[in-house]
């Protein structure tokens, strides 16, 4: 593995930039989305199925492997690469987004974050050095540090910088025990370390946290907090701004944004990672992307008798084999999983037309 994992090989008019990061699983050419397999799977689609759509980095989530099966018995089949049949790069996610979505049943201290087991009842603690020891375990390739996410609304505003100084504070023993962990790995087989920066919709904030996480040791940085529940135009005017402080140099992930016209706003503004569960979570649920950016509801009337594919632009394995709106919409109204399948593995391959566009 080259010293610099990320290498940036053009940039746009447009502001957005090609290049590629170099991971111990192999080259990924950037911009690309990760589909979100949260427990090791994406829901409904086996790995073939997403590599088809022109997939090559999947998101696992390091809180609910944890939770089930552990990261004891993956580590023991031989990590999640062998656990899950997927041969290409992981991501995980440290369990920092659990800091914000399971925010009843958890409580933050400077230790780090204990949770309440739904399952068993009992208090689950994590804390950065856990969060990267369990991310290591997995085998993961490009393991997330442990972060303090607030949400967006009045109540959690005055919370932010506090949670911007702790993640700071977090990410400085994230490294210091990734380093431990990675002393013994050979040269290109060690896992990639990305810090996160925070700061809520408050600008200054977002700049000194960037700041301090591009000065970190870290190959990678993820803008976290955003697509939370903030409007589509705070969250644009926060990209805008902070497209020219980025360190060219790092490689750049904002987490959980998977709506077409959000993707193209922020390559557009020097973004190089995405992931979301929309495309798999919509696709279930008769909701397609077509060209243009727009949606359709599979289970309306009107494509009842409708014999065109979802999108006759696409090149996915639903729509280049004649699968029919009509067919489709059938299948939803009869309960049949293949729907879900099938617009899933549409949807997917959406998003990833949508990044080689700009390489």
């Amino acid at each position: 593995m080259p010293k610099t994992p990320f290498q940036q090989i053009g940039k746009n008019p447009n502001g957005s930039r090609s290049g590629i990061l170099n991971t111990r699983r192999g080259v990924v050419k950037t911009p690309f989305f990760m589909p979100v397999a949260t427990r090791g799977a994406v829901k409904g689609l086996t790995p073939g199925q997403v590599r088809q759509t022109g997939a090559e980095v999947l998101l696992a989530n390091t809180y609910h492997l944890h939770i089930e099966p552990s990261e004891k018995v993956v580590k023991k089949i031989g990590g999640l690469h062998e656990f899950t049949g997927w041969s290409g790069p992981i991501l995980t996610d440290s369990g920092g987004f659990q800091v914000f979505s399971l925010a009843k049943i958890r409580k933050i201290t400077e230790e780090g974050v204990s949770f309440k087991n739904l399952q068993s009842g009992d208090e689950v603690l994590i804390t950065p050095e856990k969060s990267m020891k369990i991310q290591f375990d997995l085998g993961s390739d490009i393991i997330m540090a442990f972060d303090d996410l607030t949400g967006l609304d009045r109540s959690a505003r005055p919370r932010t910088e506090e949670a911007v100084q702790r993640t700071h504070r977090w990410l400085e023993r994230c490294t210091a025990e990734f380093k431990k962990l990675t002393k013994n790995s050979k040269d290109g087989q060690r896992p990639l370390l990305f810090g996160i920066q925070q700061g809520g919709l408050d600008k200054k904030l977002r700049a000194k946290s960037l700041e301090f996480v591009q000065s970190q040791a870290v190959d990678g940085m993820a803008i976290g907090g955003l697509a939370v529940g903030e409007s589509r135009q705070e969250m644009y005017n926060m990209l805008k701004y902070l497209a020219p402080l980025y360190d060219p140099s790092k490689i750049r992930y904002l987490m959980g944004v998977g709506e077409p016209v959000d993707m193209r706003l922020a390559i557009e503004n020097g973004i190089d990672i995405f992931d979301c569960v929309l495309p798999t979570r919509n696709g279930r649920h008769g909701t397609v992307w077509i060209t243009g950016d727009k949606k359709l509801n599979l289970n309306n009337l009107k494509f009842a008798q409708d014999p065109r594919p979802i999108d006759k632009k696409c090149d996915c394995n639903t729509c280049k084999p004649g699968y029919s709106r009509a067919f489709l919409r059938h299948l939803f109204k009869v309960g049949d999983p293949l729907a879900g399948t099938l617009c899933s593995i549409h949807n997917l391959r959406q998003l990833q037309r949508i990044c080689q566009s700009y390489r």
